[in-house]
């Protein structure tokens, strides 16, 4: 049985988040909160959450400087992000500060439950559409959160090692990678090591925001 926090100042939309939740996780124990400041004094007296959703605009917050704050006060617990931002930068920013995830408030319901299900799951959950797209150059190149990957480390990949990091940047978790890719999930475990290895980052998070441009077809062809 999970418990989970929504934090979020608008009534309507925390009434919506919960039967998306309800819907998709019978037995879960919802929690609200409309401001960071109740949302901090929450987590002191419930250490055994299992998730915050947290929005980026209800009082206090200041954008990610509340998202830090919480970071640091609650280390624990896993925080995802859910708001209207839908700019790229944002969301790398707020994977960088320590979310495990980043869910658009105009995803879907069926999108929203699987992000959840898979953020409970122990996976990351990016936007795919939003982290695949071309962002301005001037962003790019000025950026310190995105690490650059080379030709010459894409062609140190195997075939499929290049398969489930392309599924990887879809923000598919292992699972489904081993369901896509008829493998076991094990093996995808081992090929999420060595590509990140391979590509010199440090954990999932920046594996899937450096191959977010990559063209796989291209790369593919050549294996």
């Amino acid at each position: 049985m999970y418990k989970l926090l929504i934090a979020d100042d608008h009534p309507l939309f925390r009434e919506a988040i919960g039967r998306v939740i309800r819907d998709g996780f019978e037995d879960a124990v919802l929690l609200e909160t409309q401001d960071l400041d109740s949302t901090l004094a929450l987590t002191q007296q419930h250490e055994d959450l299992d998730l915050i959703l947290l929005d980026l605009n209800m009082p206090g917050m200041n954008g990610l400087a509340g998202l830090i704050q919480l970071r640091n006060e609650a280390p624990t617990i896993p925080v995802v992000i859910i708001s209207a931002e839908e700019e790229k930068q944002v969301i790398l920013q707020a994977v960088t500060y320590g979310a495990v995830g980043f869910i658009t408030k105009s995803s879907p319901r069926e999108q929203m439950t699987k992000a959840i299900a898979q953020i409970l799951d122990g996976n990351i959950y990016l936007p795919s559409d939003i982290i695949r797209a071309s962002g301005n150059s001037s962003s790019r190149s000025t950026s310190r959160d995105e690490h650059t990957v080379t030709a010459q480390q894409l062609e140190m990949l195997t075939r499929k090692q290049l398969q489930v990091l392309e599924h990887m940047t879809r923000g598919e978790s292992n699972k489904m990678i081993a369901y896509h890719l008829d493998i076991a999930e094990t093996t995808v475990k081992a090929h999420v090591s060595a590509i990140l290895r391979k590509l010199g980052v440090h954990n999932r998070v920046q594996a899937i925001l450096s191959a977010s441009d990559i063209d796989f077809s291209a790369y593919l062809r050549k294996h």
